[in-house]
């Protein structure tokens, strides 16, 4: 039996204006009032009424669910047209990357760096890749200079701060070189920088050799020079002569930063010089992740600043070439340059064989001069003494260590490890795919390229590997 109720035309609107939908029973009035109720008498002024039944009450749920449903639809369609705003989608990318990295790690910790596997030879027949030829330098005989003899330095230097720019996520590198042109009368942005050499936001890296390339293309009329193996003196005398310093070293993130729960919270950090103070044994530096005019201690800026070689950048006008030349001395030369820092890294590793980073500089200035074998030695014993958790994020030459010594499985597993732990990283996917091409998946190989090509549009190390299995980017 029904349970029925009457209602007027204006129950009627007034339940709808209030987005309620229900299934109606429609009765028209006859002359006797059947069907309905007279408002006077019999004939006259009766309204239509409605009988809402609950017969009708499976009708009014699946209404319900289905406008929910739509609503549901609409908000998630409108959700995604907001996300494809530029700024919303700069703001919101690299921490739905963030999220789903830390979930993954606490679903599947990954652990620490692992170390070193041993080396399976993958049989001479395979087809062996020859990488682009820009990848490492000719040797050349270059004669050294003769060394310049230098003024005493001033006790203190401080050149006029740029304006400040906090940098975006992960974007400290184009924010520092923003700061360093601005020095010189350029009025840009790191937007400028990062739209051509980080244009994915995720991007989590910009290497030395990117920032160079956006100053020798974008800015011409300035002139760029980086090198490793810096020391204190060097820095300091690069500002008293006037030249803002970029160098790239490490920080601690902020605990609300921290990408998984067992993050170390390592991570490099470029940062511009700017002055330094003998009498307080500090240097003041534009920090884009924590402020402008930071003062570092000169013992703590060399801890921060070892783990990436001691890696430096200065900027100046063609017409002071002669000068920044003097300054340098045989580090003017770059083959020079790694020789030092390769005699340099070598004795740290004998002052302090426990050192991770000493061993790792080692590695990395061996690379530079193929010498792979031995460089994959000294990199076997950073990690196996422990390396920071992020290390693969911004330094690679254990991956070309590896493929040029056909150590296959070890470089799927590093390439493997460095991808848990950031996905965004377009030298991990290459180098990844490099090591599947040699195992014979040429398949999987071309998605890890396609992919790296994601993350860095135009990346020429990728589209090489393409073009050496003849597919096109």
């Amino acid at each position: 039996m029904s349970d029925c109720r009457t209602v007027s035309w204006s129950r009627l609107l007034s339940v709808v204006k209030n987005g309620m939908i229900f299934g109606v029973d429609e009765t028209v009035e006859t002359e006797s009032g059947v069907g309905g109720v007279c408002g006077g008498g019999r004939g006259k002024g009766c309204q239509k009424l409605f009988n809402f039944c609950s017969s009708n009450s499976g009708t009014l749920s699946r209404m319900k669910k289905r406008r929910l449903l739509f609503v549901s639809a609409g908000l998630f369609l409108l959700a995604i047209l907001i996300y494809q705003l530029p700024a919303v989608n700069s703001r919101l990318s690299w921490r739905i990357e963030v999220a789903r990295t830390y979930i993954k790690n606490v679903l599947n910790p990954v652990g620490d760096v692992p170390t070193a596997i041993p080396n399976t030879p993958i049989p001479t027949s395979q087809v062996t890749a020859t990488l682009p030829p820009t990848s490492t330098p000719e040797t050349v005989e270059t004669p050294i200079p003769p060394t310049p003899t230098f003024p005493p330095l001033p006790a203190q230097t401080m050149l006029p701060s740029p304006p400040y720019e906090k940098q975006t996520a992960n974007n400290c590198g184009p924010a520092a070189l923003s700061m360093m042109l601005h020095m010189f009368g350029w009025t840009g942005s790191q937007k400028d920088i990062s739209d051509v050499i980080k244009p994915v936001n995720g991007d989590r890296n910009v290497n030395p050799e990117e920032m160079a390339f956006w100053v020798r293309n974008y800015a011409g009329w300035l002139a760029i020079e980086y090198r490793v193996g810096g020391d204190i003196e060097t820095l300091k005398r690069l500002i008293a002569a006037n030249y803002p310093v970029i160098i790239e070293g490490t920080t601690s993130l902020n605990p609300d930063d921290t990408g998984w729960p067992d993050d170390d919270l390592w991570a490099a950090h470029y940062l511009l010089l700017t002055g330094y103070d003998d009498a307080t044994q500090t240097f003041t530096v534009q920090d884009t992740y924590r402020g402008p005019d930071k003062t570092i201690p000169y013992g703590q800026f060399e801890t921060e600043w070892k783990p990436f070689n001691y890696l430096y950048m200065v900027a100046y006008l063609p017409q002071q070439e002669q000068t920044i030349r003097n300054i340098l001395g045989s580090n003017w030369d770059a083959t020079l340059n790694r020789q030092n820092a390769l005699d340099s890294a070598q004795a740290a590793t004998v002052n302090d064989p426990t050192d991770a980073f000493a061993w790792f500089n080692l590695g990395s200035n061996l690379v530079y001069f193929e010498r792979y074998a031995e460089a994959n030695e000294a990199y076997d014993k950073a990690r196996e003494l422990g390396l920071p958790q992020r290390m693969f994020r911004y330094q690679f030459g254990p991956f070309l260590a590896n493929f040029h010594a056909n150590r296959i499985d070890d470089l799927l597993a590093l390439t493997e490890y460095a991808l848990r732990r950031t996905e965004m990283s377009e030298e991990t996917w290459l180098w990844h795919g490099w090591a599947l091409y040699r195992q014979g998946d040429t398949k999987g190989a071309v998605e890890n390229w396609r992919k790296a090509l994601s993350i860095r549009p135009g990346y020429e190390d990728a589209i090489y590997a393409l073009n050496f299995v003849g597919v096109q980017p």
